[in-house]
């Protein structure tokens, strides 16, 4: 689903900025000098974005301005949204363990991941293991990539995963689950010469 929505904010960003520099760069030649086309909403060099007749052509209805202010307002809004989303971290900095005193403690999840990957690489046939934990501090999830050796099957990596490393890691930081996004990935290995 991540994917989905990274490549829908890449096409919308592709496009506004195809938009944007469209216009901008049809203002900046027809401000230098260049003819402007006929379906150009300004035919000139000196004609300016709003002229007097169009400011002043709803000044009497008592809806127009408020409107206005109140789209522009829903727009800074979106776009407020739009960066926060974007500029929001993916990975979960900490995460709460309970200790069972009814207090918890925190254990910052760089370090958890660490472990994680470092018992998910440590398994037979396994050359690369990546660990990201995402969700909130009460309630982590994982996302986890392995290379695998070619010799490995992939059904074997995952149980050996679920029942180890996750396991542990489970365990050890007293979650009731640990929900887990496992994507495996087969090494590259060269052709063997069959003589």
């Amino acid at each position: 689903m991540r994917a989905v929505l990274r490549t829908v904010n890449r096409v919308l960003l592709g496009l506004l900025g195809l938009v944007l520099l469209a216009v901008g760069g049809s203002v900046l030649a027809i401000g230098l000098g260049a003819p402007a086309p006929s379906w150009w909403i300004h035919h000139g060099r000196h004609d300016v974005l709003l002229n007097a007749a169009e400011r002043t052509r709803w000044r009497d209805a008592g809806w127009w301005w408020p409107a206005v202010l109140a789209a522009l307002a829903v727009l800074v809004l979106l776009a407020l949204w739009w960066l926060l989303a974007v500029l929001r971290r993916r990975r979960l900095a900490e995460v709460l363990v309970d200790t069972g005193d009814g207090e918890g403690a925190l254990l910052r999840g760089r370090a958890l991941e660490g472990v994680v990957a470092q018992d998910a690489g440590a398994m037979d046939g396994v050359e690369r293991a990546d660990v990201a934990l995402t969700g909130r501090r009460s309630a982590p999830s994982a996302r986890v990539r392995l290379l695998l050796a070619p010799h490995v099957a992939p059904g074997t990596a995952l149980h050996r995963l679920t029942t180890g490393a996750l396991a542990h890691a489970r365990d050890s930081a007293g979650l009731a689950s640990l929900p887990a996004e496992v994507r495996l990935k087969g090494a590259r290995h060269r052709a063997e010469r069959v003589g």
